[in-house]
C-alpha cells in the first residue's frame, strides 16, 4: 500500500506525489512489475485541477507535472531530444496527458482550431462549454498576439473551477503609482443590478478589495496571496491565487487576466462567491 496525494498535497509537510509515485511503477516497470490501473493520460489535468481547486500552485521544476518538466534549454540537451527523446526523456508529455507539439493559436484562429488543440491537450468541449471558452479565447487573442499552450489550459482549468457568480466584476479602475493614494473603482452586478463603490488602499490590489468589500458588506483579510505567470512575454495571462479569510472562514479563490490587477479582483470574487454559495448550501441543509 502507498499513502499519497495529488501534487505531493499535505497539511503540514506534504506528502508522496501520486503522479511521481504512478510514473515511476510505469517507467521503471521492468524493475518493480508492478501497475496502478490508473490512465496516466489524466494526471496532467488532474495536477491542474487540484492546484485551481486548492490554491496552491504548482513549483516549475516539479517532477512530472512541472512547467519545466519537457522543457530543454541547453543546446547539447535540445539537439540531443530532437535526435532522440528517450536521450533526455524516460517518458513522454502525452504519457501524462500533455500535447507535445505547441501550436501557437492567434485572434484568427477559428472554432474547430480552438476545439482540435483542446482535444489534443486532453479536453473534449462541445456545445455550450466550447462557445465559452471560444468566446475567453478570442477576447484574449485580442489582447496578446499569440495564444499558447498553457494559456488555453488556463482558459478551461478556470472555467471548470467556476463556481455560480453572486458578484460578478462588470468595470474596474485602478489609479496609482509614486506619491499617489493607491484608489480604485469597482463596479460589479448581481442577479441584474449593478452596485459600485470605490476605495483607497497601501497598493492597488488593497485598494481593489477595499471597493469590493464597500459594495458587498463583507470583510476579507488576505491570508496567502501567490501570482503565477501562465506563459513568459510581458503579455502572459497572470494567475493569481489566494486564500481569504472572512471572519473566521478561510475561503480559496483564482482569477486569471492579462491584467494582474484584474486577476486579483477576480480571485477575491472567487473566494467570496464560494462564501456565499457554501452558506446558501448550509441554509438548503438547514431547511426552515
Amino acid at each position: 500500500q502507498v499513502e499519497c496525494t495529488i501534487n505531493g498535497l499535505g497539511e503540514r509537510a506534504g506528502n508522496a506525489s501520486l503522479e511521481e509515485i504512478v510514473m515511476a511503477l510505469r517507467t521503471r516497470s521492468d524493475s518493480f512489475s508492478l501497475s496502478t490501473g490508473i490512465r496516466t493520460e489524466e494526471l496532467y489535468r488532474a495536477s491542474r485541477l487540484v492546484s485551481d481547486l486548492t490554491g496552491f500552485v504548482v513549483q516549475k521544476n516539479k517532477a512530472v507535472v512541472g512547467a519545466n518538466a519537457f522543457a530543454h534549454e541547453a543546446g547539447i540537451h535540445q539537439d540531443g531530444v530532437i535526435k532522440e527523446k528517450l536521450t533526455y526523456e524516460i517518458m513522454r508529455p502525452e504519457d501524462i496527458g500533455r500535447a507535445s507539439n505547441k501550436l501557437v493559436l492567434g485572434k484568427h484562429s477559428g472554432r474547430h482550431a480552438l476545439a482540435a488543440r483542446l482535444r489534443d491537450l486532453g479536453f473534449e468541449l462541445a456545445g455550450p462549454e466550447l462557445d465559452r471558452a471560444f468566446k475567453k479565447f478570442k477576447d484574449l487573442a485580442d489582447r496578446k498576439k499569440e495564444v499558447y499552450d498553457e494559456d488555453l489550459v488556463s482558459i478551461v482549468t478556470d472555467e471548470a473551477t467556476k463556481i455560480p457568480e453572486t458578484y460578478d466584476l462588470d468595470y474596474l479602475h485602478v489609479i496609482s503609482g509614486t506619491g499617489v493614494v493607491p484608489s480604485a473603482t469597482v463596479r460589479l452586478r448581481k442577479e441584474g443590478q449593478v452596485f459600485q463603490d470605490s476605495g483607497v488602499g497601501d497598493g492597488p490590489v488593497d485598494a481593489v478589495l477595499a471597493a469590493i468589500d464597500a459594495i458587498t458588506g463583507l470583510k476579507g483579510r488576505l491570508q496567502d496571496y501567490a501570482l503565477r505567470a501562465a506563459t513568459s512575454g510581458k503579455d502572459a495571462i497572470g494567475e493569481v491565487s489566494m486564500k481569504v479569510d472572512f471572519d473566521g472562514t478561510v475561503v480559496s479563490g483564482k482569477g486569471a487576466s492579462t491584467d494582474v490587477i484584474e486577476a486579483s479582483a477576480r480571485a477575491y470574487l472567487n473566494a467570496l462567491n464560494r462564501l456565499m454559495q457554501a452558506s446558501t448550501q448550509r441554509t438548503k441543509d438547514v431547511g426552515p
